[in-house]
């Protein structure tokens, strides 16, 4: 038995011996990159380095290279660096919208293969070009932080839905759900938003929808924990904040097919334009709010239908409820599908009301 230890020891030994080490003093951490069409296949990468300085600010270091595949602008951006350039610490990965137009899977593929990579950085769509967007300083804590942190605090508390890499990879080989990434766009010498959300058909970008939407389409995708709305009553507006909702599906009928979208919101009204609230105002504003985000969500639908496109997911949740479910047969169907909507809005504070 002491022998079978010993060998362990030694075999443990062995291979920990052949592990490569990195110290970080003596490597560049990328933290971000950026994609963009150059024109005849060729593609502008953009690896974005931070350089910490003594004063312990950022400053944020680009490197950049043109090449057909996404291993040789590696192999070339690493001739621009003194370091070895590492990408276990990236967190986000912008393309142009231009290469997005043209399909993007083989650069994901390539990510997804890199076992350094986390499987939920954010993927972004620049509304312009990546190079040009990460040409410019955001924030004290390096741009891909910045961006990233613009991308969760959307999802967490606004009206961005969830994505990241492992998402997009996993609804373009999903069969009746097509992905989608946010797009952003920058609006000043040091400042960027989220413009709106870009839509695909299998890689490509088809379609968008505008920030002024994305409430809607989050509801469709994706449950709120927190959210703000405004409602209209009688010319005033109220402001329906820290807003939860669910969503869930319900096949109503086969062949022609129907679905039911069950939509359940609640929220708390914290500013009010007019005089105090009343209980028959409350539930107008109930009343109201339901109106609208079924007329905006079937809008939605009929946008989706005519880009033949289903980032809903509305074909997948048919495959799951039926026997010997056909895809091709599906995309046909799919444009006669009736879908309706039943949302429920309850307002659970309104505070002060007469």
């Amino acid at each position: 038995m002491p022998n079978k230890w010993i060998y362990l020891c030694i075999l443990i030994l062995t291979l920990t011996g052949c592990v490569d080490k990195e110290i970080l003093d003596d490597v560049s951490l990328e933290s971000g990159i950026g994609f963009d069409y150059q024109g005849e296949r060729q593609i502008l990468g953009t690896s974005l380095v931070p350089s910490y300085q003594p004063d312990k600010s950022i400053k944020n270091v680009t490197h950049q290279a043109v090449s057909a595949m996404n291993r040789e602008l590696i192999m070339e951006i690493q001739r621009q660096s003194a370091d070895p350039l590492v990408a276990g610490s990236i967190e986000v990965v912008l393309f142009g919208k231009t290469l997005a137009q043209k399909g993007i899977i083989d650069l994901i593929d390539a990510l997804q293969r890199d076992s350094t990579i986390g499987e939920r950085i954010y993927l972004v769509v620049v509304d312009g070009k990546a190079n040009d967007l990460l040409k410019h300083d955001y924030g004290t804590r390096g741009n891909a932080t910045y961006i990233s942190n613009l991308i969760m605090q959307n999802i967490e508390e606004r009206d961005l839905p969830k994505s990241n890499l492992h998402m997009f990879i996993f609804n373009f080989f999903q069969e009746g759900k097509d992905g989608f990434l946010p797009s952003v766009r920058r609006i000043g010498k040091d400042k960027m938003e989220i413009n709106g959300v870009c839509l695909f058909k299998n890689d490509k970008v088809v379609d968008f929808i505008p920030a002024s939407k994305m409430f809607f389409f989050k509801l469709l995708t994706d449950e709120y924990s927190e959210g703000t709305y405004k409602v209209e009553l009688n010319g005033e507006e109220a402001a329906v904040r820290s807003i939860t909702s669910t969503h869930r599906f319900d096949l109503t009928k086969k062949k022609p097919w129907e679905i039911t979208i069950h939509i359940t919101v609640k929220g708390q009204i914290r500013e009010y334009s007019g005089d105090k609230l009343s209980p028959k105002a409350i539930k107008q504003i109930e009343k109201n709010l339901e109106k609208k985000i079924n007329a905006e969500c079937l809008k939605l639908i009929h946008q989706f239908k005519k880009q033949e496109i289903d980032p809903i997911g509305l074909g997948n949740y048919v495959k799951s409820q039926t026997r010997g479910f056909d895809t091709n047969k599906w995309k046909r169907e799919y444009q006669n599908l009736t879908v309706k909507f039943e949302t429920k809005v309850e307002i659970i504070d309104a505070g002060v009301i007469e």
